[in-house]
């Protein structure tokens, strides 16, 4: 795609390699990619503000105005995950994922003194961490926030059961990364129907009667044949060291008093309210959310003096992740007003000579590429719809087909990036005791064991829809 364009420097092309450049030098993803905006313009010949006539209209836009007009198809997306940080913060106030660790250590403890075969106990905790990982995109939407509090407890059982630690990884970033990929629910809501379908519309392709869980469907195949893939790699035993922070925490858990009856009734309340409202209502996560926090100050298990810590420790959990998003709308709104998408897009058709599944395979690498110098899936979709979507509608793709391509290539890279929360997360609880290496143990298998499998299922999800 670039050596076609070599010839005439392609703002858009430039302002992703630029922000690539910077992301993967380690420059903070949300400045990478203002620069990246503002360079893209610049080399578009935009101004930095905008130029009006004499009757104050606008004759051309200017990089700060559509930057801050970008902005602002973020704060929706950003509210929503402030409001689900706080209902996360809120559930883990009440207890009742620290009492479940506890829990789940003493029958692990009591099974193991027992005739439980060692076999059944290692599928019976990946069994469990895998449902904890698909529960926390939507029941329990606290996203990576069970990992600390489950893990690090588990390690001592890990180590006696001589679990390989990059299995774990690869099935909790399984259950992270396929829940809001596939299901529209919980932060499924988000990826799915605000960003992925709400950046297709507005890059110009109608999706209203799009069934977006048939579009992923064949993609979430492929992160299935990684996950087995993983079981069977990583199936052998491997030796850890027992050290003393493994039996600390493992005692914490051990010694947690048993769950309170009537707080965790208020949080299965909770979850239930802000699950039911998100199947009642089409874009409802933040009242969800909102209520879900409500139940919990109502019935007492917060009180009005922690609300505001609470919830402001909510905020700042997933604030970060926000400000991505925000950003990344800003250098897609920047992208469009450029008016170089359609000449990038006129030149790749010439490159691929109308070859779909060439297009297909090199829009899906591209997408790889980019979500693995940002680290975020939800903030790579904002930028390459609008340049893939209209790419799609000049080669033929159905709109099923347009969906899969564009939802696969933001799901690319999640799995196997250093600065996803899908591999960042992992390693925060199975290195508690130093054990674990970041990138040989959770990004290279992770990036291995998914994200081939997925771009294969992309590709063909493409060429079948």
């Amino acid at each position: 795609m670039l050596l076609s364009i070599m010839g005439t420097p392609n703002a858009v092309v430039i302002a992703v390699i630029v922000m690539l450049a910077l992301s993967l030098s380690r420059i903070h993803v949300v400045l990478s990619l203002a620069i990246g905006a503002f360079v893209g313009g610049l080399v578009a010949g935009m101004p930095l503000a905008n130029v009006t006539d004499v009757s104050g209209e606008v004759t051309q836009p200017g990089i700060i105005s559509a930057f801050n007009e970008g902005l602002k198809g973020g704060a929706q997306i950003a509210l929503s995950y402030a409001m689900l940080g706080a209902f996360a913060m809120a559930i883990t106030h009440s207890g009742l994922p620290q009492q479940l660790a506890g829990s789940i250590v003493r029958r692990l403890n009591q099974g193991q003194n027992s005739q439980t075969g060692e076999k059944a106990v290692k599928w019976l905790l990946l069994s469990i961490i895998l449902v904890m990982g698909v529960m926390s995109q939507n029941v329990v939407p606290i996203h990576i926030a069970f990992i600390p509090m489950i893990v690090p407890p588990l390690l001592l059982v890990f180590n006696r059961l001589k679990i390989d630690r990059r299995l774990i990884a690869c099935v909790i970033t399984f259950g992270l990364v396929t829940t809001y990929m596939f299901l529209p629910y919980g932060f499924g809501a988000i990826f799915l129907n605000e960003i992925l379908l709400g950046n297709i519309r507005t890059s110009g392709m109608e999706v209203k009667d799009i069934n977006v869980m048939q579009a992923m469907a064949i993609p979430a195949l492929g992160m299935v044949a990684g996950l087995l893939l993983a079981l069977i790699h990583y199936r052998k035993p491997r030796l850890y060291q027992t050290n003393d922070i493994d039996t600390v925490d493992h005692q914490k858990a051990a010694e947690q008093p048993q769950p309170s009856a009537y707080r965790s009734m208020v949080a299965a309340i909770a979850i239930a309210v802000c699950f039911a409202i998100q199947l009642m209502y089409q874009d409802a996560l933040v009242l969800g959310a909102m209520v879900g926090f409500a139940v919990f100050m109502m019935l007492g298990v917060i009180n009005r003096n922690a609300a505001n810590d609470v919830f402001g420790e909510g905020i700042k959990m997933m604030a970060m992740v926000g400000f991505i998003m925000i950003a990344a709308q800003g250098f897609a709104a920047v992208m469009k007003v450029t008016g170089d998408i359609q000449p990038l897009v006129e030149n790749s058709m010439a490159m691929f000579g109308g070859n779909k599944g060439m297009a297909a395979f090199v829009m899906l690498l591209v997408g790889l590429l980019v979500t693995m110098g940002i680290g975020s899936s939800f903030s790579t979709l904002p930028i390459i719809t609008a340049i893939y979507v209209p790419l799609c509608i000049s080669l033929g793709f159905s709109p099923l087909a347009t969906v899969a391509i564009v939802g696969t290539a933001g799901a690319l890279g999640d799995a196997g990036s250093p600065a996803s929360d899908s591999t960042l997360g992992p390693t925060m609880g199975l290195n508690a005791d130093g054990q674990h290496d970041h990138i040989r143990d959770s990004v290279i298998p992770t990036f291995i064991h998914y994200n081939i499998p997925l771009m294969i299922a992309g590709w063909i999800a493409a060429m079948v829809l």
